[in-house]
């Protein structure tokens, strides 16, 4: 297994994979360090459904915007925030549960996104590819259906997995000085955001995407393009009925 400082600071997102299968083996290996993250009160209150059949992964593929690393990797995952398996535990043990609100479903998604998180990593170090995908909650009713999540499970991420068939450039980050905060949050002026995003909007990949859709700034090409707020209202009304749906918004 690789040494994680040789491999993150090279990492890069995985969207073209080779025909190479993913050796069952190898994968319940992943899945098994995944599922040794941290977790709130060991509850472990997340599953992971596995997608390898092509037929499944088609009838997944609208709930991505067919991004075609879904039909194409030889492995989906999509890791869920699940208190249906403790509810369950809990009733059969003369125990009433009571995470039918927003903060268990909380609990439940930072819990399947730190193992999501393992997985990955202990991927990337046997040599595989790995790519988020952000769609899953945009989705998550339709994906919902596809897996036949029940009540008390939803979607929080999907990871596509397979042999890379690339070495794509790596995408800019911003300087660590930009992130940290020491002892307490310490705001940011107008002159330290210039400083911080002065080299992300610098790239001719970024200068491309402002050009490419006819605005003045980087910071436009998300605010009315990539992530527009009425898109982000549309999307956040979904979900949140889909947490109603799904149990976990009682008053």
């Amino acid at each position: 297994m690789a040494e994680i400082s040789d491999i993150l600071p090279d990492r890069r997102t995985i969207r073209k994979y080779s025909s190479e299968p993913v050796d069952d083996k190898l994968l319940s290996d992943l899945l098994m360090m995944g599922c040794r993250a941290s977790t709130t009160g060991n509850m472990q209150v997340y599953s992971i459904i596995i997608t390898r059949d092509e037929e499944k992964k088609r009838e997944l593929a609208p709930s991505h915007f067919n991004q075609k690393m879904i039909t194409e990797a030889p492995v989906v995952l999509t890791f869920c925030a699940d208190f249906n398996r403790f509810n369950k535990w809990c009733r059969l043990r003369n125990a009433k549960p009571g995470y039918d609100n927003f903060l268990s479903f909380m609990t439940a998604a930072i819990d399947a996104l730190l193992v999501a998180q393992t997985v990955c990593i202990a991927a990337e170090s046997k040599g595989l590819g790995i790519c988020y995908l952000g769609t899953t909650t945009y989705m998550a009713h339709k994906i919902i259906e596809v897996l036949k999540l029940p009540k008390g499970v939803v979607p929080v991420t999907t990871v596509t997995l397979g042999w890379p068939a690339e070495k794509p450039e790596q995408v800019d980050r911003l300087h660590l000085e930009a992130i940290i905060h020491k002892e307490t949050y310490c705001d940011y002026t107008d002159e330290s955001i210039e400083m911080y995003y002065e080299g992300k909007e610098g790239r001719s990949d970024s200068q491309q995407f402002v050009n490419e859709n006819n605005k003045e700034t980087l910071a436009q090409v998300f605010t009315d393009v990539r992530y527009k707020k009425s898109d982000n209202i549309y999307f956040s009304k979904m979900l949140l009925q889909v947490l109603n749906d799904q149990g976990f918004m009682e008053q």
